[in-house]
Order: structure tokens, then sequence, then C-alpha cells
């Protein structure tokens, strides 16, 4: 092929002889794994056959293209566990095409002008956990800048949002404690300003409710989703003098700080006192005994959120705006004593 031939080559060129989008072939020649295998291989073939080489650099300036994308935390200082901030970035960037990096950011110092310029990003992606997220989103949305929203639903219908239902996922897993026996429960609620804590405790004392059961306040704490917390309201409620057979803990961080407190002051999990988790991260099943959680499904939101960004970043901003609250999965283990069997 001549070299004029190849200046006029393009990526629509390689999807007409590919017969597929462009799009798809704008994320299989960055190696995106949306793109099946078999489909990256073809598209890299004709690619090389027809001497297509992407350039860039001059991509970059042609499109105003930064190749950064910016993933915003409502508050990395207080609340945003190592755990789930560790799995978001892990399955964003295996999800990201190899072109685009991720830079991690805080809303709240952004919000208070702490040197962070959204203008510096091709797209936003907000792993909002509060209401108090929602002046920066609405900000994001006004200046036209590529936004998803995941984690938390969202009470509009023009961004594209993707979250779990929290709700359904506590009331699902405390009702799986009851019918193994459990009527005497504990509570460690997250940090309070956060829509999952919210939505957990609400799920927690429906279950409870509807099975005609009480909580005596002193076994209601209330964490901030890091395990020292957990750590220290159990020894709180183990001092209480009403040891509860089962304890919900709002996420799996708090329940390892929990039962590390039961274990210290000599009480055996699950005999004596039973732990409910939930978000079951990679250490959950590791445990000892292993935790019984709610899946709270982080890896399917990140994919659909990364996938949905790129298709806006990729189409000219033409994409279609996508809502979907995705349903929870109890994960069983040996955390909860069945005590029907006593």
């Amino acid at each position: 092929m001549k070299n004029s031939e190849k200046g006029s080559v393009t990526i629509r060129t390689i999807a007409e002889m590919a017969n597929v989008s462009h799009t798809t072939v704008s994320r299989a020649l960055n190696g995106s794994e949306l793109v099946k295998p078999a489909t990256r291989k073809k598209i890299a073939e004709i690619a090389k056959q027809i001497g297509y080489v992407p350039n860039l650099n001059a991509k970059s300036l042609v499109m105003n293209r930064s190749y950064m994308i910016g993933v915003f935390f409502t508050n990395l200082d207080t609340g945003t566990s190592a755990s789930f901030l560790t799995e978001v970035m892990q399955q964003s960037q295996t999800t990201l095409p190899k072109s685009y990096s991720l830079s991690v950011n805080s809303i709240d110092h952004v919000m208070n002008s702490q040197g962070v310029s959204v203008q510096n990003f091709d797209g936003i992606i907000v792993l909002s956990q509060s209401e108090s997220d929602d002046g920066f989103i609405d900000y994001i949305h006004s200046i036209g800048l590529p936004l998803v929203v995941l984690n938390r639903k969202i009470e509009r219908n023009d961004i594209t949002n993707f979250s779990h239902n929290d709700f359904l996922g506590a009331k699902n897993v405390v009702e799986y404690a009851i019918r193994m026996g459990h009527r005497n429960f504990g509570l460690i609620k997250g940090v309070k300003s956060f829509e999952s804590s919210k939505q957990r405790s609400e799920g927690f004392f429906e279950a409870l409710k509807e099975h005609r059961l009480e909580v005596d306040s002193n076994l209601v704490k209330r964490g901030d989703y890091l395990p020292q917390s957990g750590n220290k309201l159990m020894r709180q409620i183990l001092s209480s003098g009403q040891v509860p057979t089962c304890v919900f803990c709002e996420n799996d961080d708090m329940a390892v700080g929990a039962i590390n407190a039961c274990v210290e002051l000599g009480y055996r999990v699950p005999e004596d006192v039973s732990f409910i988790g939930y978000d079951d991260m990679s250490y959950s099943q590791y445990l000892t005994p292993p935790l019984t959680t709610v899946r709270k499904p982080t890896s399917q939101i990140i994919k659909k959120g990364v996938a949905s960004l790129m298709d806006i970043l990729e189409v000219d901003g033409d994409a279609k705006i996508t809502q979907e609250v995705i349903d929870p999965e109890i994960i069983v283990r040996s955390s909860v004593l069945n005590r029907n069997t006593n």
C-alpha cells in the first residue's frame, strides 16, 4: 500500500472492513477488555494489513484530549475504606482502554477549591456515597463534561447511573439470620451521611419489624466503615451486659474489627456471637470463620460505568443514557450459627 493510501486510513476504514462499529475498533486498538479477544485480534490484523498507525499525540491535540479520566469519591479522608478504593481502581484500570490513565480525587477537595481542575479530564466517574455530591454532579453535567455516576442511585434521569439496592441486600441477609434462629441482634452502622448506611440500616430494621423483633438501643452503634470503629464499638456492645447472638456490620471492614474484638475478649465466633457483613470484599472468604455477607456488585457496576463513559467519549456525546439498580446476592458462609439445631 502506498504512503498516500496509508495516510487516508482511519478507524472507520477498519470498522467497515471488520464489519463492526468504529467504537468497537477504537476500543480494540486500545486493548479494552470490553471487546472479545477474537474481535481484537481480527481488528489488529486488519490494521496491520492496511498500514494503520495511530498517532496518540496528534490525536490528543486535534481532539483536545488528555486521555485522563477523573475518579471522584465523596471523601477520601473519612468513610472510604482502603479495600473499596482498591477494588474500584483495579476494576476501572482493567476495563479502561490502555491509552487512558486514572486520577483519584475527592469531591470535598474540589468543592473546597483545593487545586483540582476538572477541565483537565476527558471524562468523570463519580463514586457517589452521599447526597452532598449532588452539587458537584450538577456542575460537571452543566459544563458538558462526559459523566457517569456510580454506587448511589441519583434522583434524575439525564445522567447515566449504575447503583446497588442496599436496602434489599441488608433486609435479605438479616432475614437469613432470622431463619437461622437468631432473635437478639446488634447493629454497627456506617457513616451517617452516606446513602449506603441509611439504606442498610433501613433494611435491617425492616427485616426485624416484619418478624416482630426489636433491638435494644444499647446494641446499636454508629461507626465509620473502618475496622478500628468495628473493634471499638463491638467492645462497647460486649460491655453492655446484653450480648447479642448476631451482629450486623454495615460493611466487611467493620466486621473484621468487630470479630477481632470478640476473639480478644474470649468470645467464640459464631458460637457465642454470629456476624454478618456487607460488600463481600475479596478477603471476606478467608476470615476465621469465613464471613456471611452481601455481595455488592462493584465489579459489575464499574464495568458498566466505564463502558458507558467510553461510549459518551467515542460517540461525540450522543450515547444513550442508561440507569440501572442491580439487585444484591447473599453470600452464605460460616460466621452465622444455625441456632435451630441447638
